[in-house]
């Protein structure tokens, strides 16, 4: 069955940097796009970035724009998401995203806290 499993959150000050990776199982990663989205307390849950399924034509959120980079490992199975300059606002819970055959899949979330 399809599972995706993200890691790399944590605690960082403002100005930090943290990586997020999603290592994926379950379906043919390597022909299907990824995403990130992040939901923070009291609000709804809105994509970050997302990229294509040979790693090319990403897009990101307006916020996060020139801060977080979205990458991917088809031979790791792996997408990661790199946040420089992060900022309170930033903290939430992000989950690493797929659509396959018409059906949304989503990981479990990993926590990032940026304090001010």
């Amino acid at each position: 069955q399809v599972q995706l499993v993200e890691s790399g959150g944590g605690l960082v000050q403002t100005g930090g940097s943290l990586r997020l990776s999603c290592v994926a199982s379950g379906f043919r990663f390597s022909i299907y796009a990824m995403s990130w989205y992040r939901q923070a307390p009291g609000k709804e849950r809105e994509l970050v970035a997302a990229i294509s399924s040979a790693g090319g034509r990403p897009n990101y959120a307006d916020s996060v724009k020139g801060r977080f980079t979205i990458s991917r490992d088809n031979a790791k199975n792996t997408v990661y998401l790199q946040m420089n300059s992060l900022k309170p606002e930033d903290t939430a819970v992000y989950y690493c995203n797929v659509v396959r055959r018409g059906l949304e899949y989503w990981g479990q979330g990993t926590q990032v806290t940026v304090s001010s």
